[in-house]
């Protein structure tokens, strides 16, 4: 079969789909990055300054600035089908009005999903076309399509809108007519991959069964049905592909602000390879691990180094994965949650001037590779969101929409639906529900799944939360009988005498924790004491979990399975049994407890003389938080009394517990400048942290949590320790050793990134971890405003930065990339946090091995690279769930205590929007000039390569007022709730008259 020419035999639904326009190119909504305070030292410090947020609030993943709840009006204009309906239809009006403004409208374009279209109204063209087509099928001989309910029409005012964009459009290169269609392996005809991915979009999703879905809308003319999505390619071709080079293996990556643009990493380091489009993703999900074949080169994604901005007249374009919050007008970011490191976070940064810089043989163009998936590997998405319901009339389902874009609407039983949801179904406009995706058929844009439950009223925050949980896939269950079984069951437990031989007593040293005032969950304690030659014996002891989780019971498969615990805003979900956390393990005050020590003997300047590893029973004689260790750090002559400390061991005075605290913090001094002497990176980033009432659990305040000498001293010998183990483990097991690497961040992102920051006059060196710690404290200066500037600029150079991993070394086979970037060693590991982090028990049990102390691990190598594999992944979802608990308190506390206003820093730049840190809060937002109140005019200008901005201010009966802002403006904002569900945004006041 020969493809069509051009504009041949096209299907009507085509013309409307050629004219959508993504509605999540524009959100105003930059992304709010605030991290958990509970954030242990050695976490802050490796620092996968990649590890940032990726995304917006919650609610502003779906790319939209409409409230999260919505009903009709996506279906048609969603071309993957994704993303929940519009909530008022009638909102429809203002949309071209909002687009004015650079804001999104709160109804999305085209009348209403299939299911509605009996009630949309149907321009008189539309009537022509239908009895035209009938003719002409009529005289083919071919069937003419039923009409039915499930079809969809645009109104007349979006069909004009529609087609006055559509003439904007460039056209694009057709395949000859003459060329023969083949099928490879994929079921991918050869046509088809040479069309490019959004024609492929348009084009296929125009036909499918009509099963009485709203995602049905594929019907061929003359009655054949076409497939919406490709069959996979075999295993075994898949393989075969793999090893000849053929096709890519890769996490996929969607942007949460304009979900029809996916990525994957390319394996040559370049730019990320590009999907166009829910069917070039064939049903794959964030963060599935994909194989995907490109498309020839003709069709990779070619920009030209003239254009600054590539969206729609009168729209602001998105910025960080589509986040609308780039860092200036030539810089747009595609966010990789990996969260992280989506959360660790990897983030792609693009010159938009520059964009997908091109190959040394063109200096104009810009190109990307394309590709299209043929297989999932592994889906690694929880295939669970949160949403809403929409009722059908005379179907036997509701439409789920979920929250998230990047996931598919769902049809889902009415049986699941609450009783009375199909005769009062607006009573449910508001609820969130939790849905799991079964089934995503290959003739409907629209997934199949089950409602899971009920969760309560959007915008509370524990509904809110319980949907974040699951979403990402959190086990917050009890936990199973199995699983305590393994715990002691004689309460209260003591250490059995014949333990006690077996290892090192501590017990009369003077040991002590340091950690955030509320911490329950105390796995490390520190100890220092001067010897006689001047030197210093240190100690770092950490809480034995390992002598209760033994390998291969149930509460082993349990904590390996949960891999980490995560730290909400208000609460914990914890790794282990509380009996663990808080009693067993942890170093709670004047208690036995049994440990894992690493003790050094240092000299006065920080030199390790020698250390030794061991098995070890302490009694800590007191529980310092962070603001005791740093009062004693700020007043060292002070006499602390007893009451001014908590309650301590009557055998350790408080002046040798003061002065142990002093040592310390004068080693750690030490050890810290040898580290960043030795070529170490910092990226500080704010984090906020809330006070709560203690009866309803609301915010009642925040603020910027403060990284002090205190949380210095601790993270310096945690980072000690680690690295220590990391050298002994893989010396015993090289095979075997669970070490984390951090690699350095992509070439060619780093050369984009270091011309970026030449362009605007930044003096930025970015050859190496070191010289880029060194140039970032050398830039910001020395002034009340040095701490916001440094954090714009770690925000920029934060970006290229790839995440930090867990890996087995018997796989990875090549040292050079054991190192670690940020931290600039060779090897580094995970020791400090075992009742958190799965993999430092793992660690534990080498360590217990190869001093003769506990087992040989029973693991192969594939089996600790899997497990490592597996708490890479957890450890990405928790730190988007805390971030996203974070977003969700702060907004919360915005609607309940706002407006609240504040200085805030000018970070970012384009035509018609701009940037700004908001100071007091650590919160990033983006302002929209066309909807600043009270302005008049906005002249946006390069002077060079520096980006600035004119604001012109009406003052009636008087001068008109000018304001210049430009890359570090301080300005004044307020914060104000936007009247819906987390959701508030950031409002520029006017400047004060001369």
């Amino acid at each position: 079969m020969e493809p069509k020419p051009k504009g041949a035999g096209k299907p009507r639904q085509k013309k409307q789909n050629q004219s959508r326009n993504p509605k999540d190119q524009n959100n105003p909504h930059p992304h709010q990055n605030k991290c958990k305070p509970n954030a242990k030292p050695e976490d802050e410090a490796e620092n996968s300054p990649a590890g940032r947020c990726a995304g917006d609030r919650r609610r502003d993943q779906s790319g939209s600035e409409s409230p999260h709840v919505s009903t009709a009006g996506v279906g048609s204009n969603r071309e993957d089908g994704a993303g929940p309906p519009d909530r008022q239809s009638s909102e429809r009006k203002n949309s071209a009005a909002a687009k004015q403004q650079n804001k999104e409208p709160s109804v999305l374009r085209a009348g209403g999903t299939e299911s509605e279209s009996s009630t949309a109204t149907r321009p008189a063209s539309s009537k022509q076309r239908n009895q035209q087509r009938k003719q002409n099928n009529t005289k083919r001989g071919k069937p003419t399509r039923p009409a039915d309910s499930d079809s969809c029409s645009l109104n007349e005012g979006e069909e004009q809108e529609k087609s006055k964009k559509k003439k904007k459009k460039k056209k694009k290169k057709s395949k000859p007519a003459a060329e023969e269609e083949k099928l490879d392996g994929s079921g991918v005809s050869a046509a088809e991959k040479m069309q490019s991915p959004q024609k492929r979009t348009r084009t296929q999703q125009t036909q499918a069964p009509n099963t009485g879905s709203p995602g049905n809308k594929n019907q061929r003319k003359g009655g054949g049905w076409r497939r919406v999505f490709e069959d996979y390619m075999n295993l075994r071709d898949v393989s075969a592909g793999l090893k000849r080079g053929e096709l890519i293996q890769g996490p996929l990556r969607i942007n949460p602000k304009k979900y029809q643009e996916a990525f994957i990493p390319s394996p040559d380091g370049s730019a990320d390879i590009f999907l166009d489009g829910i069917v070039a993703r064939n049903r794959a999900l964030n963060g599935d691990v994909v194989v995907v074949k490109l498309l020839p080169p003709e069709f990779w994604k070619v920009g030209n180094g003239e254009d600054r901005e590539q969206t729609p007249a009168g729209r602001a374009p998105a910025g960080p994965g589509g986040s609308g919050n780039p860092c200036s007008p030539d810089v747009m970011v595609e966010a990789h949650y990996s969260g992280d490191e989506t959360g660790e976070l990897i983030r792609k940064v693009q010159s938009v001037s520059l964009q997908d810089k091109a190959p040394a043989s063109s200096a104009d163009k810009s190109v990307q590779k394309t590709a299209t998936v043929v297989y999932i590997v592994e889906e690694k998405h929880s295939r669970a969101a949160s949403g809403f319901i929409k009722f059908l009339p005379d179907k036997h389902f509701a439409m789920f929409s979920p929250v998230d874009h990047r996931v598919p609407r769902v049809n889902v039983p009415l049986t699941d639906c609450p009783a009375d949801f199909p005769s009062r179904p607006a009573d449910y406009a508001n609820t969130l529900f939790i849905c799991r995706i079964t089934h995503w058929p290959y003739d409907n844009t629209f997934a199949e799944g089950r409602l899971m439950k009920s969760l309560g009223q959007a915008g509370e925050i524990e509904p809110e939360t319980e949907a974040i949980l699951t979403e990402y896939d959190v086990d917050f269950s009890e936990f199973e009988e199995a699983a305590l079984a393994c715990l002691p069951q004689n309460l209260p437990w003591s250490i059995p005498p014949e333990e006690l031989a077996k290892r090192r007593d501590l017990r009369k040293e003077c040991i002590f924790t340091i950690d955030p005032a509320t911490a329950r969950d105390l796995d490390d304690a520190l100890s220092c004491r001067q010897l006689s030659d001047g030197n210093f014996e240190v100690g770092v002891h950490i809480a034995d979990v390992s002598y209760f989780v033994e390998e291969g019971t149930a509460l082993d498969s349990v904590a390996s399975r949960r891999a980490t615990s995560v730290y909400l805003v208000q609460k914990v979900i914890p790794m282990l049994p509380r009996l663990l956390c808080e009693e067993l393990c942890s170093l709670n005050p004047q208690t036995d407890r049994l440990t894992f020590s690493v003790i050094w003997t240092l000299s006065p300047e920080g030199k390790i003389l020698s250390e030794w590893f061991g098995r070890s029973v302490i009694r800590s004689c007191i529980k310092l938080s962070y603001d005791h260790a740093q009062s004693m750090i700020q007043s060292p002559d002070k006499h602390f009394s007893s009451e001014e400390l908590p309650p301590c061991s009557p055998d350790h005075p408080v002046q040798l517990i003061q002065e142990s605290v002093l040592h310390l913090h004068s080693l750690a001094q030490h050890l810290r400048s040898q580290r960043f002497q030795g070529g170490a990176l910092r990226l500080d980033q704010m984090k906020l942290a809330f006070s709560l009432d203690s009866d309803s659990g609301m915010p009642q305040g925040c603020y910027v949590y403060q990284y002090r000498d205190s949380n210095k001293l601790v993270e310096e010998f945690m980072l000690l320790a680690n690295m220590a183990v990391a050298h002994h483990i893989y010396s015993k097991f090289p095979a075997l050793a669970l070490l984390r690497r951090h690699p350095p961040p992509q070439s060619r992102m780093v050369e984009v990134l270091q011309e970026l920051c030449d362009q605007m006059g930044l003096n930025i060196h970015l050859e190496s971890a070191g010289a880029l710690h060194r140039s970032l404290n050398e830039t910001v200066g020395n002034d009340r405003y040095s701490l916001a500037r440094k954090e714009v600029l770690t925000h920029l150079c934060s970006r290229p930065m790839q995440m930090a991993v867990y890996f087995c070394a018997g796989v990875l086979q090549d040292e050079k990339l054991f190192r670690h970037y940020a931290l600039n060693v060779p090897l580094y590991t995970h020791f400090t946090s075992p009742i958190r982090r799965y993999p430092d028990i793992l660690v534990h049990r080498l360590l217990a091995a190869s001093l003769k102390c506990g087992p040989r691990l029973s693991l192969s190598d594939e089996e600790v690279h899997k497990l490592a594999s597996h708490c890479n992944d957890k450890k990405t979802a928790s730190k988007r769930v805390q971030e996203m608990s974070a977003e969700l308190f702060f907004s919360v506390f915005v609607r309940e205590c706002g407006p609240l206003d504040s200085e805030a820093m000018v970070m970012g730049m384009l035509d018609k929007s701009f940037d700004v840190l908001v100071l007091q809060y650590g919160v990033q937002k983006r302002i929209y000039c066309n909807a600043i109140d009270g302005l008049q005019s906005f002249n946006f200008r390069k002077v060079g390569k520096r980006p600035e901005m004119t604001l012109t201010w009406t003052n009636p009966g008087q001068d008109a007022i000018t304001q210049e802002i430009s890359l570090f403006s301080l300005l004044h904002v307020q914060l104000r709730s936007d009247g819906v569900p987390l959701k508030y945004s950031a409002v520029l006041k006017r400047p004060d008259q001369p």
